[in-house]
């Protein structure tokens, strides 16, 4: 019984676990590029009274074996990086990626970030920068003059200033791959970075080697389904009560021995 205490203990905390996961997807339903966790359990150690294919006090096999399971833990809280939906917002600089790949940003400490928000501003010199004010990786500065600005899907960027008839290129936008996006570490702010899980980015322009192509004047809402977001809360609510009357029924037992 103590046993059962302890284990439904697990399941509990496994719960509390994967219901803190889901108010997280909720709560960034409406953030531009965010992508949603699930959280992923393992069993525990079992106890092993008798084992499966053992012999008896008179020679037989024994053809099933006695194991008592110890609980679950919490082994991953994976992301999931399938697209979201695509909003048109028709601002120039808002670039949504079709397919895969990440944006790459410059942090303040030099590292570069990867990311989904394709929500880009202009600092003072024209620069495009991210809404933290992270410039875009490789640079690209819109002329301060420019009247029209164009991202073709393969990422290229063309202005059209005073006194032109026709445009002029003035950068290239280029994504990053990863062999295993899963393997990002999450930093916040819609941000990733690399580890040795992820592997090392591939980087190329739009459209290219697998990479996804970019729309302008779109952005890429999260890829949180409220609908099943609710689901799992209802059933990791199921499943916690359901080990808290666990934990009631063996207190009780409990109860009755101690009471003889």
């Amino acid at each position: 019984m103590l046993k059962a205490l302890n284990t439904a203990a697990t399941g509990m905390i496994a719960m509390q676990t994967r219901i803190d996961v889901t108010a997280n997807n909720m709560a960034n339903v409406n953030t531009t590029g965010f992508r949603r966790q699930r959280a992923e359990f393992q069993d525990l150690l079992y106890q092993t009274d008798r084992r499966a294919g053992g012999q008896t006090v008179n020679g037989a096999t024994v053809p099933t074996g006695i194991q008592v399971g110890q609980g679950t833990r919490t082994v991953s809280t994976t992301f999931i990086h399938s697209e979201g939906a695509l909003a048109q917002t028709g601002g120039p600089l808002d670039i949504a990626i079709e397919g895969q790949g990440f944006f790459q940003l410059t942090r303040p400490d030099g590292q570069i970030a990867y990311t989904r928000a394709g929500n880009f501003k202009r600092d003072d010199q024209g620069q495009l920068i991210s809404v933290d004010g992270f410039p875009l990786e490789p640079s690209v500065t819109i002329p301060v003059d420019a009247t029209n600005i164009t991202i073709s899907q393969d990422g290229l960027v063309s202005v059209t200033t005073p006194g032109q008839t026709t445009s002029q290129e003035i950068g290239q936008i280029q994504l990053a791959l990863f062999a295993n996006p899963e393997g990002l570490e999450a930093i916040g702010r819609s941000l990733f970075m690399p580890t040795n899980a992820s592997g090392e980015p591939l980087l190329d322009n739009p459209d290219n080697q697998g990479l996804g192509s970019v729309s302008q004047g779109y952005l890429e809402g999260s890829n949180v389904e409220v609908v099943n977001e609710m689901i799992d809360l209802i059933t990791s609510q199921r499943a916690y009560e359901t080990n808290q009357k666990v934990i009631e029924a063996a207190d009780e037992m409990l109860r009755r021995i101690t009471q003889r």
